[in-house]
């Protein structure tokens, strides 16, 4: 239900945990990291990525995802995904005692032959032979799959990227069996129209309720392009606390928007997502206090202002 095209309600996925902690330099304890989970399902998410199985060696941070997955007290209503870009990480999820099984797995292909070549040593055709039997495998374990679109809009390497390269993704992960996809403006770089065009592309072949976006801040745009998104009827994005995270195959290319920012937007439009903003601040300022560093959400930081003055 929806009032014009904008929606009423909007679900979010934090993926703080994961994708805003994996390239973190400093190795977070799987203590803090839970502790996050947490802070962000008592603040009311009811999405939260929480990390990646995938190999230690190229991904160290993520290399307790046994141990967090174990740790969370979990919370009815809430549903827990991971990364699992091979056979090798579905196994290693699914070695978990069924109660610590994710909820959904995500696999992710880019919409750019050469960052595809760059960040997983494949094509994109062949990128997409690798997740069939993970997606296969997983769906036969009841457990939902969630793909991710990386650089729908522009590639540190190609540049632009067009519309037909999204559809040509998204038609291949439908074809494998991916339920959802989620179109990623990995670098930063796109602008309303162009988000548009390539969350259209993806609506070629998914459902509305079955598509997300995706975007980073680099160079300001992620608040724009989620309300272009909005104005399609687009309800579900992914958002990271903080505004942790970026990519380590973009030079520059700063975190995901901040949970904070968008929810902010958000409920100043009268749409619901069922979050505590102020419990969603005091989750942000507790890891980026771990960090060292200030929180990347300009609306935490000017609500954290108010509270102090």
């Amino acid at each position: 239900m929806s009032l014009g095209k904008l929606p009423l309600h909007v679900k979010l996925v934090d993926v703080g945990p994961r994708d805003g902690l994996q390239n973190e330099k400093s190795p977070v304890p799987a203590a803090v990291k839970i502790e996050l989970v947490h802070r962000l399902q008592d603040a009311g998410l009811t999405e939260i990525e929480v990390t990646s199985f995938v190999s230690p060696k190229w991904v160290p941070q993520m290399a307790d995802n046994a141990e967090v997955m174990a740790g969370i007290g979990r919370k009815p209503g809430v549903r827990y995904s991971v990364l699992t870009p091979n056979m090798q990480g579905l196994a290693a999820a699914l070695a978990l005692p069924q109660g610590f099984w994710p909820h959904e797995i995500v696999v992710f292909g880019a919409a750019s032959e050469a960052f595809s070549q760059r960040n997983i040593n494949c094509s994109i055709a062949e990128s997409m032979e690798r997740f069939r039997p993970v997606v296969a495998a997983a769906r036969e374990k009841g457990i939902y799959v969630r793909g991710a679109i990386s650089c729908t809009v522009g590639c540190p390497y190609e540049g632009d990227i067009a519309p037909e390269r999204v559809e040509l993704v998204a038609r291949l992960m439908k074809d494998i069996g991916v339920q959802h996809v989620g179109v990623a403006d990995t670098i930063g770089v796109g602008t309303p129209l162009k988000v548009q065009r390539a969350m259209d592309a993806a609506l070629r072949h998914y459902d509305l309720g079955d598509v997300s976006g995706h975007f980073h801040d680099t160079y300001g745009q992620a608040l724009a392009n989620t309300l272009a998104c909005l104005e399609m009827g687009v309800w579900q994005f992914d958002t990271s606390v903080a505004g942790l995270g970026g990519c380590p195959y973009a030079k520059g290319a700063t975190g995901n928007v901040a949970t904070e920012d968008v929810v902010y937007l958000l409920h100043g439009m009268g749409i619901d997502t069922g979050i505590d903003l102020d419990k969603l601040i005091d989750a942000g300022q507790f890891i980026s206090d771990f960090l060292g560093r200030k929180s990347n959400s300009r609306a935490a930081l000017a609500l954290l202002n108010q509270r102090t003055n």
